[in-house]
């Protein structure tokens, strides 16, 4: 019993408590318009990209010498859940993830650690190596996208109109970073002859340091006069590629200009950089990131502000493209959910109207907004945006946070009913009911706890579903018992029916149905336990799914071409997909990444890193239906047209990114048995219908020309293996050797050979290399050709070689259905490896587990909250285990509500099930407190459970139709209909036995016996 009575406190200051509503409802009103909105609530993406390049070494020295050393050192990061590496030739890639349990501040301070000690042991990687370099930042969303296209306008025109744009953009409010997408840096190509600068007898290094010598920036001193200091500044630097074609010579005696023996020209890096595309036009994009915390409908309201401006200045032939637009999405959804907080509202209210009466229909009416008016200003007090699972979280808890409303308004009616004052009978609820409300309204948040603390990316997505719960469950008690009182008060009559009339029908029948199963209890107990049963049996025939694919109309097109492709075939094949695109009734418009993945352009994207061989298109359908035609069709042409790729059509994910939904990881020290695996692994996997599209990570090597050099013939001719790779180089790809300022570009001065002799392998073997002495031999004469294979790259996990297995999903198949299907054959294979080699499940089925682990690690923490509360309420470890054993019967009703809805039970299912058992909880601690007050009346056990049942059954059934009624709203959504289903059907079987198994329960355990008059009333009735 709670010593203060605050309904009484709150009757006896009635002006300060209608103040403190008044203000309550203004700063909810300001604090909903200032709440931050976003499409998906912010999750650390605890994970680091490390990378070094060492240039001309091979995968397997990269691997060696670079790779291992580095992840060797990583090994010892604190919190450290794996690493994950891909060499290339002269290129480390390192993931370093880290575990879920880590917090923000932890995740920080382990990046800085990473930092440090790898700059610690940077002197230990071999000569030549660049770097390494870091990338913490690889979870920043850029949810606005402009892309920009040019009719008539070189490459550096339009790039100059758009740096122009970015400036201006970083001035917009809200924006914390802006990146160039597809921007092609300039390079001056010096291109000469290497037959005609050794007839010329020009000596390609003294050529090169001329170049450098005449553009050094150095100081050349300053001037003190006693006025005033002047400083010196030496011509020649270059400004121009014509500066750097007109510098002269000194050659045979006589002066040449460059221009003479080399073309000079300006292009764009070659080979090209990961390139952009619009609607099939190459174009630069501009993607805006959100500060955090910032709201995404005003960013997007201010950016197109300024863009109007800008694109008004435009000249005619540059268009810019909306190709994302977060904030659309965030309005759309915002708006829905809205929507369906209102429908929601309106079904609870006209339930209360209904069955309540107008009166207390207004009471539950006033209670609404007043709970949600106070709990805006704590959301965003704790920096809770308006997103995804905040907006979920709200109806949620809309449908519950009416139970304490309803429950001190049933018992003031009953009061007045029996004759008691307004005042008397608004303080009632507070005597007899507070302490159970607030026990129940504790448990029923306790039941959320593996939410709000499940430690995981998936547990740290749905964490605001806790907090907002949380919130509006203890601001509906404070208001059921400081505000309700008052307005009940205020605006409730006596019932005109007096508590002695006949009660009604639905009344008499639930007691008649009660008394049979009470008086049948052994049979009750039962079939309730058989129930019980069954629901388990049945559990497996639900499918599994950790979360659903979005409802946003864009669909993801991987196309990895094999891996030793060029970044030129791969925009190809781009514009091939553009020809297939360009036209197509249910496109909006679509944007393509040659040479890379999508930017993060929502939060849950799998990013992938640039590769050469890899490009991603973003094709957005004008809708959801639009959408799954398309995938069909897109699904069919990859097929036919890119046999060779391996390609995949996907909707987005939402929650923590997964990538391809069924995998295996074939890891050993061995590659060549590692392959071997990874090929049984992908045999078991394509025999199966349910699986398709059955790929590889990596696997196959490709082509390299190596040259042998003899090496003490290149001694004889004053050569070293240096000297040659250095020609090489130069000849076939290029060396920069100085840059021009131009503006704020730096651009570089590349030196190589001509076309015709950089592309042949004919005219490599007779490449004439120079000499010491200043004449020049052709390079068979020391050197032998041959082909050989090497893997394009390595995958590696932990620093084990890992190849992983991929498939998608035919049809509605669900990943953990394949796994378990697949499961026996994989086990068996499994058997016959050898110790040091494993095959281990990956993708949606292990980050399901992962997550899942993570919120029954919680669970223990739960059950200890529920129990010490249920404890403190009941006091009493008989009463204890009877609310115990109704909680779990509410997964009767679970698993028939996912059943008849073909529903999945999924990670945010799962946590619906786990908040119900709070729910069933408060209802049983609120009606075993009533059989208590009952029976310290004076009645026996049989009529005080007879009774007590009978007064809650109004209230209790009331919270359940309300809730479940409530929850109709989100229950078509894809996100949040199997919580919803759960829930709902749930929370229904588990309020029936509530108000029948467990007075039957109390009774058999307690002893109470049926009354020979109670018994005659009964067969009247």
């Amino acid at each position: 019993m709670i010593g203060a009575n605050l309904s009484d406190w709150a009757l006896k200051h009635r002006s300060l408590v209608v103040y403190m509503m008044i203000v309550a409802v203004v700063a909810g009103a300001l604090s909903y318009f200032r709440l931050g909105r976003n499409e998906d609530p912010a999750f650390i993406i605890k994970t680091m990209v490390v990378q070094a390049a060492w240039p001309g070494a091979s995968v397997d020295e990269t691997m060696k010498q670079v790779t291992e050393r580095l992840e060797r050192q990583l090994q010892e990061t604190p919190h450290l859940d794996f690493l994950r590496s891909f060499t290339r030739a002269g290129v480390t890639t390192i993931f370093v993830n880290l575990k879920g349990s880590a917090s923000a501040k932890e995740v920080s301070d382990t990046w800085y650690e990473v930092r440090k000690t790898v700059g610690d042991m940077r002197h230990t990687l071999p000569v030549g190596v660049i770097g390494p370099g870091f990338n913490d930042d690889f979870g920043d969303t850029f949810g606005i996208i402009y892309g920009f296209t040019s009719d008539g306008f070189t490459q550096r025109e339009l790039r100059d109109r758009v740096e122009d744009i970015r400036s201006r953009l970083l001035l917009v409010p809200d924006v914390s970073k802006i990146e160039l997408l597809g921007a092609q840096d300039e390079v001056i190509f010096v291109e000469f002859s290497k037959q005609q600068l050794a007839t010329l007898g020009i000596d390609r290094s003294a050529l090169i340091g001329a170049l450098q010598a005449q553009n050094i920036v150095r100081p050349a001193g300053t001037i003190e006069t006693g006025s005033e200091s002047i400083s010196l500044r030496v011509s020649g630097g270059f400004s121009s590629e014509q500066d750097i074609a007109n510098i002269n010579f000194a050659a045979g005696g006589k002066m040449l200009r460059l221009s003479d023996i080399a073309r000079v020209r300006r292009g764009y890096a070659d080979p090209p950089q990961p390139m952009f595309r619009v609607n099939g036009q190459p174009a630069i994009g501009l993607a805006i990131a959100m500060r955090e915390g910032g709201d995404i409908l005003a960013l997007g309201a201010n950016i197109k502000k300024v863009m109007a401006q800008i694109t008004a200045d435009l000249p005619i032939g540059i268009e810019p493209s909306l190709v994302a637009d977060q904030s659309v999405v965030v309005r759309t959804a915002i708006g829905e959910f809205m929507t369906s907080l209102l429908q929601a509202i309106a079904i609870i209210l006209a339930v209360s109207f209904i069955s309540l009466g107008v009166r207390p229909g207004l009471i539950i009416a006033l209670a609404i907004p007043l709970t949600l008016a106070i709990v805006f200003p704590v959301m965003e007090i704790a920096r809770i945006d308006m997103q995804r699972i905040s907006l979920g979280a709200l109806i949620i808890a809309l449908a519950l946070l009416v139970d304490d409303a309803m429950t001190t308004t049933d018992a003031t009616l009953t009061r007045l009913a029996q004759g008691a004052s307004k005042v008397e009978a608004a303080t009632y609820a507070f005597r007899t009911h507070a302490f159970a409300m607030l026990a129940g309204t504790l448990v029923t948040i306790a039941g959320f706890i593996p939410v709000g603390f499940a430690a995981s990316s998936a547990g740290e997505y749905t964490f605001s579903l806790f907090a907002v719960v949380a919130i509006a469950l203890l601001v509906s008690w404070f208001v059921a018992v400081i505000f309700t009182p008052l307005l009940g008060a205020v605006i409730l009559a006596p019932p005109k029916q007096k508590s002695d009339d006949a009660p009604g029908r639905i009344y008499r029948l639930y007691r008649s149905f009660l008394t049979f199963a009470m008086r049948a209890k052994w049979l009750t107990i039962l079939v309730s336990l058989a129930l019980f049963i069954a629901s388990l049996l049945a559990l497996p025939l639900i499918p599994r799914q950790f979360f659903p694919s979005s409802d946003r109309p864009e669909l993801l097109v991987d196309l990895s071409l094999p891996q030793n492709s060029s970044i030129y075939a791969t925009e190809t094949a781009a514009k091939r997909l553009d020809a297939k695109l360009t036209g197509d009734p249910d496109i909006a418009h679509w944007s393509s990444y040659v040479g890379r993945g999508a930017i993060r352009f929502y939060l849950p994207l799998n990013v992938q890193l640039p590769n050469d061989f890899f490009m991603q298109a973003v094709v957005v359908a004008k809708d959801v239906a639009a959408r799954e035609r398309l995938h069909a069709k897109l699904d069919k042409f990859l097929a036919e047209e890119f046999p060779d790729a391996i390609s995949s059509v996907s909707p987005l994910e939402l929650g923590p990114p997964v990538g391809w939904p069924v995998q295996y990881r074939v890891s050993g020290p061995d590659i060549g048995r590692v392959r071997e695996i990874a090929l049984q692994v992908a045999q078991i996997v394509s025999g199966y219908p349910g699986a398709k599209q059955v790929n590889f990570d990596w696997m196959e090597p490709d082509r390299q020309v190596r040259v042998r050099v003899d090496q003490d013939e290149a001694r004889l001719l004053g050569l070293s293996s240096q000297a040659i790779a250095s020609v090489l180089n130069t000849v076939i790809s290029g060396t920069p050797v100085t840059q021009v300022r131009d503006d704020i570009y730096l651009v570089n001065v590349v030196a190589r050979a001509t076309d015709e002799q950089r592309v042949s392998l004919a005219t490599l073997r007779t490449l004439q290399v120079p000499l010491p002495s200043g004449r020049t031999v052709p390079l068979n004469q020391f050197a032998s050709f041959e082909y050989a294979q090497e893997f394009p790259l390595i995958w590696r996990r932990d620093r084990v070689p890992t190849l992983t297995v991929q498939a998608a999903i035919a049809g509605d198949t669900l990943p953990e259905a394949v796994v378990g299907a697949l499961s026996p054959a994989i086990e068996d294979l499994k058997k016959t490896l050898p110790a040091s080699y494993n095959v281990v499940v990956g993708g949606t089925v292990e980050e399901s587990r992962k997550s899942q682990a993570s919120v029954l690690a919680v669970v223990p923490m739960m059950l200890f909250v529920m129990f010490t509360v249920l404890m403190i309420q009941l006091q009493s470890f008989p009463r204890l285990f009877m609310v115990v054993s109704v909680a779990p019967l509410g997964l009767i009703g679970v698993i028939a509500a996912l059943m008849l809805s073909g529903r999945p039970l999924g990670f945010v299912a799962i946590l619906g099930v786990l908040a119900l058992l709070g729910m069933i909880s408060k209802n049983a601690v609120i009606l075993i407190g009533q059989i208590e007050a009952e029976r310290a009346q004076g009645k026996e056990a049989w009529e005080a459970a007879v009774d007590a049942s009978s007064s809650r059954f109004r209230p209790i059934m009331l919270t359940a139709v309300s809730t479940v009624l409530g929850m109709i709203p989100i229950a078509p959504t894809v996100f949040w209909g199997p919580m919803a289903f759960a829930i709902m059907g749930g929370l229904l079987v588990a309020t029936v036995l509530t108000l029948v198994f467990l007075p039957t329960l109390y009774v058999a355990w307690f002893g109470g016996k049926e009354r020979a008059d109670a018994h005659a009333a009964s067969g009247q009735a």
